[in-house]
């Protein structure tokens, strides 16, 4: 087999195993639990509420869009290399 070959044969298994995604909810394993609920609350969370994100997590983007060019204001951070 040449390099050739070697190279897209690895990259087609890359490919094949890149495809095969999550098909069903997460869930602990058999014989395994979830992490005991945190500190001061009553319930313990479901897998969908652990795996859920914050806003702080992942905040919303501005998408601002410009429509002319601007001058940039003066940026008290942008410092020369010592």
């Amino acid at each position: 087999m040449t390099n050739g070959a070697k190279l897209m044969a690895g990259a087609a298994v890359l490919l094949m195993l890149g495809a095969c995604g999550q098909r069903t909810d997460v869930a602990p394993l058999t014989g395994q639990s979830l992490p005991p609920a945190p500190y001061g609350q009553e319930t313990q969370p479901d897998s969908a509420e652990l795996l859920a994100m914050e806003t702080l997590a992942a905040p919303e983007r501005s998408v601002e869009l410009r429509r002319r060019s601007e001058e940039r204001e003066d940026d008290p951070f942008d410092l020369p290399p010592e």
